[in-house]
Formats: structure tokens, sequence, C-alpha cells
């Protein structure tokens, strides 16, 4: 069983909200996560759901912002939200921009060096921390989902995508849905894999999506005064996708809402219900 290191815990709601540090495997190195465990965790397993968070956050954003403890300690969820990134792996100006690099590890694993060692987010988030988490905290191993925010709606979607048979439900808040054709996707994915673009597809969900449907709905919720909208993000192509492949998605364009956890927190409700609704069928 691999170790983790208690940082803080906290009692929140009749619950308990942690902050842990382990040694990960595929990241090479420290990574750090937060749980909050329902006070249902005290008598038995409960149902997990993952929150991935976007560019320039961590794993505090979600836990002190979001304010889904008090809704996850009614419906009996853990919540998992790991950081988004390795960090001082010694990368030169690994944190030198904001769009790739630390803090915008873009939920894949890399192939070109010198990020391969340890920006491999995708394995770390799919594979390795639901390992640690189901090794330490009272998880109903086939009961799991999964949600984000911006780069973390983009990494919830392929994640859920990739792994059809692993999570019950997805959804995602201002997500960047087709990475290949915009700024931020293109920039990442040039520096973690290389310029072959038939390997970005992999971590596409627009592309993804014609391949395979989720079961359920996928929730999708959009703020129209998000500044990002129209140039990095544009759930119009995932909406086409899910057309064409059958796949049923809900996707609200919340007027007057901007990017930020002001927006993620009014709808934050609607979306631990939506999953809820899954992982407790």
């Amino acid at each position: 069983m691999t170790p983790i290191e208690t940082i803080s815990e906290h009692s929140s709601f009749g619950g308990v909200q942690g902050f842990y540090r382990h040694t990960s495997a595929v990241c090479a190195g420290p990574m750090r996560f937060a749980v909050y465990r329902p006070p249902q965790a005290r008598s038995g397993r409960v149902p997990a759901l993952y929150f991935l968070a976007g560019l320039t956050c961590s794993e505090e954003n979600f836990t002190v912002k979001a304010g889904a403890q008090r809704l996850a300690s009614e419906l009996g969820l853990i919540l998992v939200a790991p950081d988004t990134s390795p960090r001082n792996t010694g990368i030169p100006d690994e944190a030198a921009d904001w769009e790739a690099g630390t803090a915008a590890g873009f939920y894949l694993d890399a192939t070109q060096a010198p990020w391969s060692r340890f920006f491999n987010m995708y394995s770390y988030v799919s594979r390795e921390l639901p390992e640690i988490v189901a090794a330490h905290f009272p998880i109903e191993i086939s009961r799991q989902s999964i949600f984000g925010h911006s780069m973390g709606g983009h990494g919830a979607l392929t994640i859920a995508l990739k792994n059809p048979d692993r999570y019950c439900s997805v959804s995602a808040f201002a997500p960047i849905v087709a990475p290949s054709q915009v700024p931020w996707g293109r920039k990442a994915f040039s520096r973690f894999l290389g310029e072959d673009r038939a390997t970005w597809e992999d971590y596409d969900a627009c592309v993804l999506v014609k391949r395979r449907r989720l079961p359920g709905t996928i929730l999708i919720d959009q703020g129209e005064g998000d500044k990002f909208l129209a140039e990095q993000l544009r759930p119009q192509l995932f909406e086409a996708a899910c057309r064409e492949s059958g796949q049923a998605l809900r996707l609200r364009l919340q007027a007057g809402y901007d990017h930020s956890y002001y927006f993620i927190s009014t709808f934050m409700e609607d979306h631990l219900r939506h999953h809820a609704a899954a992982l407790h069928a």
C-alpha cells in the first residue's frame, strides 16, 4: 500500500475535509490531493466523486471555493480533488507559462522530453490516485463519477470517454471541449505530445465522443459572460459531436455568468445531484 501523509484535516458538515500528500510513481515525485469524507463514511463505504480543477489551480480551489461539502454530506459522497500537475520537477521554466506547465498538466500523459518523465496526469487521475484513495478511504469502488472545470472539464470528459465502464456519470463547468482546435489546447498539446496531431485525438472530447457513447446524460454548464467562451471553450463543437454520435447531452448556457468559482458554486448543487442520482441508482 502506498503511504500517504496527512497535511491537515478539518471537521466540515459532520464529515472531515482532509489534505494529503504522497509519492507518485507515474509523476515521479510528490503529489497532493484533497478528500472530503461525509458522515456516512464512518459506518461504511460510499461513492466517490472526483473533481478536476482548471489552469493555475490546485487541489485547494475546489475545496475552498466551490461550497460542495454541505451537499456532499447530505448525499453521502466522498469528494476527491487532485492537484492539477506535478510541481518543482526541475524542468527548466516549468512554471514560466501559466498555460502549459506547472498547474497546467491538461490531464494527459506527455510523450515529449523532458515533460514525459513527470507530466502523466491521465495515468495519475485515472489509475494511480483512485488506487491510493481506495486503499486509504472507504470508497465504494464500483461507484465512481467525475467532473471538472475548464481544463479540468476537458480532463473529466476525456477520462470518462476513455474509461466508459469506470465512471457512473460525468459533468463539466465551462470545459475545453475541442483542445485540438483552440489556442490553449494547441499550445499544451504541442509541448506535451509533439506536433503529430493524430496523437492529439486521444485527448480531444469532440473526437472521443464520436468513437464511443457514455451511458446516461453528460451535463455541461457554460456561462454566457465567460471571456474565454468564443476563443477557447466553444461548447457548440461538442454539442454537434454529441448530436452526430447520439450521445445524450444537457448543455446549459447561463446568462451573465463568467468563468469563476462564483459561477461554479452557483450550479454546484445541480452537478452534485446529477452525480448522486447515478451513483446511488
